[in-house]
């Protein structure tokens, strides 16, 4: 625990000391990292459901897709309320990002709570089957909002003195001063890693702890888990909506760095992407999910000359990785169990 806590710190500050070497890093190279640090992550906190908990999630896209537009939602339109209290400083700026952030992880930990107290009785195909339907349900219902711009997607709004709001402009209230709000671009490499430190901190010491232990029971067998008094449904339902308050803030940290939000930005394939990086990784392996989750950021971008065979060329890689390592980079091969054979009595002989 005690190294734990010191690699925090000098993650932490690392972070600070490379954040500051950032104006100096191209921009499409910056955008990467940071894409990076959010797949990270979403890859972690799914690793927490369905590597330590056991359980087989396809909605994580869905909650980030919650995390993203709520906090978006509040950073527009309650930005000359927010501007007011906090103001344009910089410490101003830093609490209001931290609030817009912790809102939508705990909207989408709320979320997480419905879905996961009747959907987590199910098991194996039946509740992937379920947490996809759920993560679908998420995205329609999103892309039916007029309020954050349905299916058109959300960059802002205007505000007008006179206290309305709008995604477009009002001719009947063009005589009206008004002003834009968008997205602030509020996400940069020190929020995105600062938080990727924070989650393999958190999830690191929570599994080691005597309490984490009740994760990796309810993994190994969930019977003999039952059995020895573990309530195996609290322990799946938080590892889910833990799991689901990581995946809002990624999805916060991802609206204030690319400024405009689509509901397709969250759709299904986006859930598949990140469990593929958590099984590519090793289910049940931080440092492997952490490895997958950059491997599988980087390796479309550097597929990007072969634009007409990048798809199938990433797919072909992925499936020889699988083949190499069935079980993740990082995670445990699993031995065959040898079969025991009853001893055979020793042959009658004529002597006998």
């Amino acid at each position: 625990m005690k190294n734990t806590k010191i690699l925090f710190l000098i993650s932490v500050v690392l972070i600070f000391g490379i954040n500051l070497l950032s104006d100096y890093i191209n921009s499409y190279y910056y955008q990467i990292i940071i894409y990076a640090g959010i797949n990270i992550i979403l890859a972690t906190s799914l690793n927490l459901i369905n590597g330590y908990a056991g359980q087989f999630s396809l909605g994580h896209a869905g909650f980030m897709a919650i995390g993203a537009y709520l906090s978006a939602s509040i950073s527009t339109y309650f930005a000359p309320s927010l501007l007011s209290i906090f103001g344009d400083a910089v410490i101003g700026k830093a609490i209001w990002f931290i609030l817009v952030l912790f809102i939508g992880g705990v909207g989408a930990s709320i979320v997480g709570v419905i879905v996961g107290v009747p959907s987590l009785r199910l098991k194996g195909d039946y509740l992937a089957i379920t947490t996809l339907g759920f993560g679908e349900i998420i995205r329609v219902v999103i892309q039916n909002l007029d309020i954050i711009g349905a299916s058109q997607g959300f960059r802002g709004i205007y505000v007008y003195d006179n206290g309305v709001k709008s995604l477009e402009m009002i001719p009947e209230l063009s005589g009206i001063t008004y002003k834009f709000y968008s997205i602030p671009q509020y996400t940069d490499f020190f929020w995105a890693f600062l938080v990727v430190a924070i989650i393999i901190f958190s999830i690191t010491n929570l599994i080691r702890s005597t309490y984490g232990r009740g994760f990796i029971a309810v993994k190994d067998d969930e019977i003999a888990a039952e059995a020895m008094g573990i309530n195996t449904t609290k322990f799946k339902v938080t590892a889910f909506v833990l799991g689901a308050f990581f995946a809002g803030v990624a999805g916060g940290l991802y609206s204030h760095f690319v400024q405009y939000i689509n509901p397709e930005d969250f759709n299904f394939l986006r859930s598949i992407e990140i469990v593929v990086m958590v099984i590519l990784g090793g289910m049940g392996s931080t440092i492997g999910v952490v490895f997958a989750a950059i491997i599988l950021t980087i390796l479309p971008e550097l597929l990007r000359d072969v634009q007409q065979y990048r798809m199938i060329i990433y797919a072909l890689l992925i499936i020889i990785m699988m083949l190499v390592r069935p079980q993740g980079l990082f995670g445990i091969k699993l031995q065959k169990k040898k079969k025991i054979t009853p001893e055979q009595p020793p042959k009658a002989t004529l002597k006998d």
